[in-house]
């Protein structure tokens, strides 16, 4: 893959070694991301951070990122607070603003509507979410995540073995993640839903197609037994018909500290794009895994800095440039010393 001014808007854009970049240059990041260093080399640059669904990690993670860089962010969130409330077309929106933007990033809550819009744009833009369909960065941070906490187990992605849980049907962030795991190899799989929230029959079929172990299943404690990750997911209820809908589903699938105790494997690794839906009738990661150290979930969130810096980094091709324009910080900043 050809990174610069490239548009990412989807997992089936890569292959496993831009994958293996990607992961490079988030390992060099990792410096200014713990402020131990800062560097100005997007210094100029504008980044147009367009959010038509509520968020908080990715639009945040995503400005961090391009102001640890250097760059300037400007936003719109909300359809309220923009002109598409008042009937202008994508096409249109995409026209103007990319001459206000050396990079776009945009969550929209229609599936397709990101790709759509950058067909118009005369800069490169990246998938923030679009809908039910495929959230791209998010499963970066998270195969990144996951290497992570294998690799300091002396363990590789290949062989990986992953329980998915929750709403299956309309995370997007799962369904991201199972493209990109078909890029390795000898992964297995456990899906774990109700049959209403199922993940969806062809990315089930594309795991087994590349020969990874998939198993359907409603059953929590057995299917958490043998994995190395457990990666929880909330309802979607913003992708329902009603909230009466949603509460069928909800609190189906709730991993705590005793049921990690009784079922999972010592060194299993939770996971979950966040939010967690911490309200009594959800709680599908109860606060008392909170000390639990295989609890990842917010090393996972500070991860999504590292690759959306390394995606910055790559598609404005300024990467050999990044330690040019590096200098000491003056600051105080506790994540300098505590990275928890």
């Amino acid at each position: 893959m050809n990174f610069t001014g490239a548009h990412i808007l989807s997992i089936e854009q890569f292959e496993r070694a831009d994958i293996q970049r990607v992961f490079d240059v988030a390992d060099a990041m990792e410096p200014y991301a713990l402020r131990r260093r800062m560097t100005r080399v997007l210094e100029g640059a504008i980044l147009g951070n367009m959010f038509f669904e509520a968020s908080t990690r990715t639009r945040i993670s995503f400005g961090c990122a391009f102001n640890l860089l250097g760059g300037e962010v400007r936003e719109t969130t909300g359809f309220e607070s923009s002109s598409i409330t008042k009937g202008e077309s994508l096409y249109d929106t995409a026209r103007v603003l990319s001459g206000y933007s050396d990079v776009i990033c945009m969550r929209h809550p229609q599936a397709g509507s990101v790709a759509e819009f950058a067909q118009a744009s005369r800069v490169p833009v990246i998938n923030g979410g679009d809908g039910a369909n495929e959230h791209p960065t998010q499963a970066l941070l998270d195969l990144y995540t996951i290497r992570k906490e294998l690799r300091s187990r002396g363990r590789g992605l290949d062989g990986l073995r992953i329980a998915m849980i929750g709403d299956l049907k309309h995370g997007r962030t799962v369904h991201s993640l199972c493209k990109l795991l078909c890029l390795f190899d000898k992964v297995q799989v456990t899906l774990v839903s109700p049959r209403e929230l199922a993940m969806p029959e062809y990315l089930v079929e594309e795991l087994r197609k590349v020969g990874h172990s998939v198993v359907v299943t409603d059953d929590l404690p057995q299917s958490i037994s043998k994995v190395d990750i457990a990666y929880s997911t909330r309802i979607q209820e913003e992708r329902f018909s009603s909230k009466e809908e949603a509460d069928l589903y909800r609190g189906r699938f709730r991993l705590n500290q005793s049921i990690y105790t009784q079922y999972c494997e010592p060194n299993t690794v939770i996971m979950h794009p966040l939010p967690r839906d911490s309200r009594a009738d959800a709680n599908e990661l109860d606060n008392d895994l909170n000390q639990n150290p295989n609890l990842a979930i917010f090393r996972q969130a500070d991860n999504g800095v590292l690759v959306r810096m390394a995606l910055f980094a790559l598609v404005l091709d300024v990467v050999d440039q990044v330690d040019k324009s590096a200098r000491d910080v003056g600051w105080y900043n506790a994540l300098r010393t505590h990275q928890g």
